[in-house]
């Protein structure tokens, strides 16, 4: 069962909460739903989130799937794939970037065409 749905343009996902950075994810948690209009780097969409949380466990190089949080200007990031920052392949951040969920599914956000609005809820 999962933690969390996100949708994406008119693509609905699911989502499950990691273990590794409680802080964050209570933040993230508190503030739920959030949504807003991303940017896309790459194989990574981002976006602002109202919450402000210090770096917890927090890494460039994440797997596939990772919703992360970027403490350097509060955005949420979803990584599918590839980013301009990626070496041999892997999902890269920009910088440091604390993992708070996983995408049970990356394989709908394969064709995504530029930004698009995200939202990311409780699953019910």
């Amino acid at each position: 069962m999962s933690d969390l749905t996100v949708t994406v343009a008119d693509r609905v996902l699911e989502a499950t909460w990691t273990d590794e950075t409680p802080d964050t994810r209570a933040a993230l948690e508190e503030a739920l739903p959030v949504e807003g209009d991303a940017v896309r780097w790459g194989a990574e969409l981002y976006f602002d989130v109202p919450i402000d949380a210090p770096p917890e466990n927090a890494r460039e190089v994440v797997p596939e799937g990772a919703i992360a949080y970027w403490p350097a200007g509060n955005k949420l990031c979803l990584f599918w794939g590839e980013t301009p920052a990626s070496i041999d392949g892997e999902p890269r951040a920009a910088s440091p970037v604390t993992v708070v969920a996983t995408l049970a599914d990356t394989a709908p956000l394969a064709d995504l065409e530029g930004g698009a609005r995200v939202r990311l809820e409780r699953a019910e």
